[in-house]
C-alpha cells in the first residue's frame, strides 16, 4: 500500500485462493486492457471475457496476453460454452482454449439445459485442462431454483473437479441469487452456506449493495465476481474499510492490528 494506516483487515495475497475478484471485460480494447492492468493488477485475480464477445472482440489474442503477464488468468464467459457444445463442438472448444493459452474454464448451464450428470461429465473431463468454474443457477428470473437443490448441484459440482461453483446472478444482478430489483436472496445465500466452504463460492455480485452484503456476511476475503474494471479500486477499498459503506467495519476489534 501506499502509506501505513493501522486497523486494516489482512487481504490474502497473490496468487489468492480465496478473496478473489473477478472482473468481466464486455470487450475491452487492448489499450483498456493495459489501463486496466496498470491501476488494478494487485486486486484482479481473474479476467473473464464476458458472455460470447470473445468471438467478436478485435486483436483478442493480444488482449489475453496483456492479462495473463500481469499475473491475471482469463476465462471464456461461460455463454461461449454452451455455444460451443450446443452446436456439438466440445472438442472444438477445448482446441480454441489451447490456442489461446487458457486455462481457466467456465462450464455453465444458464442458457441451454444439460442434463446436470452430463453437466458434471464436463466437469470431469475439463479438469485436464485447467482449473474449472462451474456456474449454478438460470439466467431465466422467471425459473427459481430451491435451496436444497443449488446445495445438491453445488456438491456435485465440486465433487466433479471444479475448484469454485459461481452463483448466478447475470452482468446486471437480477437473477439467481438476486430477486429482479438486485434484492439479495438472504434466506438462500445463509442456506447455502451451511452447507458449501465460503472460499469454494464466487459470488457474482455487479452491484454495489450485493457486493457490501457479502463482505459484511463472509468478511474482506469473499469472493465476488462480475466487478466492472472501473470498480476495481472503488470495490477494494471497500473490502478493506475505506469507503463509507465500511468505514466502521474493522475500527476497534480486537483482531485488527
Amino acid at each position: 500500500m501506499n502509506f501505513n494506516l493501522s486497523q486494516i483487515p489482512v487481504r490474502t495475497p497473490k496468487p489468492r485462493k480465496y478473496g478473489i475478484t473477478m472482473i468481466m471485460d464486455k470487450g475491452l480494447s487492448v489499450v483498456e486492457a493495459e489501463n486496466l492492468v496498470s491501476v488494478g493488477s494487485p486486486h484482479i485475480d481473474i479476467i473473464k471475457l464476458g458472455f460470447g464477445t470473445a468471438f467478436v472482440t478485435p486483436n483478442l489474442q493480444q488482449k489475453i496476453e496483456v492479462y495473463q503477464k500481469a499475473g491475471i488468468a482469463v476465462y471464456f464467459g461461460g455463454t461461449l460454452f454452451e455455444a460451443f457444445l450446443i452446436r456439438n463442438q466440445f472438442e472444438a472448444y477445448i482446441k480454441m482454449m489451447r490456442d489461446f493459452g487458457i486455462t481457466y474454464v467456465e462450464v455453465s448451464d444458464g442458457s441451454i439445459t444439460i442434463p446436470h450428470a452430463e453437466k458434471c461429465g464436463y466437469i470431469e473431463k475439463l479438469t485436464k485442462f485447467g482449473t474449472v468454474l462451474s456456474e449454478v443457477g438460470s439466467k431465466d428470473a422467471a425459473h427459481i431454483i430451491p435451496p436444497y437443490k443449488w446445495i445438491e448441484l453445488m456438491k456435485a459440482e465440486l465433487e466433479a473437479g471444479s475448484s469454485y461453483v459461481i452463483a448466478e446472478a447475470r452482468e446486471a444482478g437480477t437473477v439467481g441469487i438476486y430477486r429482479g430489483t438486485g434484492e439479495v436472496r438472504e434466506g438462500l445465500v445463509q442456506e447455502i452456506l451451511t452447507q458449501i466452504p465460503a472460499e469454494r463460492i464466487l459470488w457474482e455480485a455487479p452491484q454495489k449493495d450485493q457486493q457490501l452484503y457479502f463482505l459484511e456476511l463472509v468478511g474482506c476475503n469473499v469472493n465476488l465476481g462480475n466487478i466492472a474494471p472501473s470498480e476495481i479500486i472503488p470495490l477494494e477499498a471497500m473490502r478493506i474499510g475505506l469507503r463509507g459503506d465500511t468505514f466502521n467495519l474493522y475500527l476497534d476489534k480486537p483482531e485488527i492490528v
